[in-house]
């Protein structure tokens, strides 16, 4: 049996506590943290959890705990998530890994000193349609991948950024681009790998309470392809995209493909090469299934790395991509010029520090709220989904 605390009892903690609570034979949550009085306690209460409830995550180090579950504000992640390595307890840690590369380092080497097992939430890799996505990348039968569009396309109204921890560099880290569209530069990573360089503009269009970018555009450069990413938190709708034009097709998120066949002057046929759709069908077909989707597929991968001892899914490796990637966009948004890939550790963009120091303050914070009413969303997946 798994024990789990998790640190941190805010609005995604509850995305994490259900799909614990689908396998009760494999793990159990014993500890609930949170630094708001009296907020853990209500949720052991709401979840019925036979747990104990404790204020700082320090308090926990030293108990009988498996899996430290890391679901606080961003700011926090390195630090909790490293003294929980430190103290011999595996840890899986929401997204962003952490608010610099300098902070995702050392994650990584407490990792390794303390031989413990480290994941970082990237739960669209667990959604059906992006693994068909990332599968037919793989095959190859749409050829090389040439221009991407990547759409991380979000709705955050005004208030959005009253709550306490929202807003600023110092405890959000960043804004869209690090919070919202970090799920699919994750994704971008996982299917394209690191691109050589990054420019990048950064603006606040509507949210004049907060530090941070609500709006920002991006490209990508790989090696005979370009990705455009746009992060936003202002735009109606939510819809959100992956989109590989390779030379023989269009494949993309939400599921579609697409095939135009050229005519002899190179202009295309109104119609497509349906045998592309045919056989693109096919090998999906052919596709185990995927059992658990989102949290629950990821955390279940999670226990089974424990249980078997065998490395998750998604590694802190895969966390780390990311952050060098938004961190590149912050630095290019920041400097006004093309980033060239890996940056290393005497960039001032490494640390928080450097980073603080350089990004532009679009705004003040000014409204600070405990908590807030209302139900979390997470994005406008479900269109044309397969």
């Amino acid at each position: 049996m798994i024990r789990i605390a998790i640190v941190g009892t805010g609005g995604i903690s509850h995305a994490h506590i259900k799909a614990y609570m689908q396998f009760p034979e494999r793990c159990k949550i014993v500890a609930l943290v949170d630094i708001i009085p009296g907020k853990a306690q209500q949720v052991k209460e709401q979840y019925g959890l036979d747990a104990e409830v404790f204020l700082d995550h320090h308090e926990i180090l030293e108990k009988d705990i498996d899996l430290v579950d890391v679901c606080t504000p961003p700011f926090v992640h390195a630090e909790i998530s490293i003294n929980a390595l430190r103290s011999g307890k595996n840890v899986v840690c929401e997204k962003p890994m952490a608010a610099s590369l300098e902070e995702c380092d050392a994650m990584l080497k407490a990792r390794d000193e303390s031989g413990k097992k480290l994941s970082i939430i990237a739960q669209n890799r667990f959604r059906l349609p992006v693994r068909n996505l990332k599968a037919l990348l793989d095959n190859g039968m749409a050829g090389k991948v040439r221009h991407v569009t990547v759409n991380s396309l979000w709705f955050r109204g005004h208030s959005y950024y009253d709550l306490w921890w929202r807003g600023t560099w110092e405890k959000e880290g960043g804004g869209c681009t690090l919070n919202h569209a970090v799920h699919h530069i994750d994704m971008l990573g996982w299917m394209m790998g690191t691109p050589e360089k990054v420019t990048s503009v950064l603006a606040n269009t509507g949210h004049d309470n907060a530090e941070v970018e609500d709006l920002s555009v991006s490209i990508a450069e790989y090696p005979g392809a370009l990705a455009v990413v746009t992060a936003s938190v202002v735009d109606h709708g939510e819809d959100q995209a992956l989109i590989f034009q390779c030379e023989k097709a269009k494949i993309a998120f939400p599921y579609s493909v697409f095939a135009s066949q050229p005519q002899p002057n190179g202009f295309p046929l109104a119609e497509p090469d349906e045998s592309f759709a045919k056989q693109a069908e096919e090998f999906l077909a052919s596709l185990p299934p995927v059992p658990y989707e989102m949290h629950t597929g990821q955390l279940e991968n999670v226990l089974h790395a424990l249980e078997t001892d065998s490395a998750p899914a998604i590694t802190g490796e895969d966390g780390r991509r990311t952050i060098e990637l938004i961190t590149a966009i912050y630095k290019a948004g920041s400097s006004h010029q093309a980033v060239t890939l890996p940056i290393p550790p005497e960039d001032p963009f490494y640390t928080v520090e450097g980073i603080r120091g350089t990004v532009p303050h679009f705004y003040e914070k000014t409204t600070s709220v405990e908590s807030q009413d209302g139900s979390l969303s997470f994005g406008n997946f479900k269109k044309g989904e397969k």
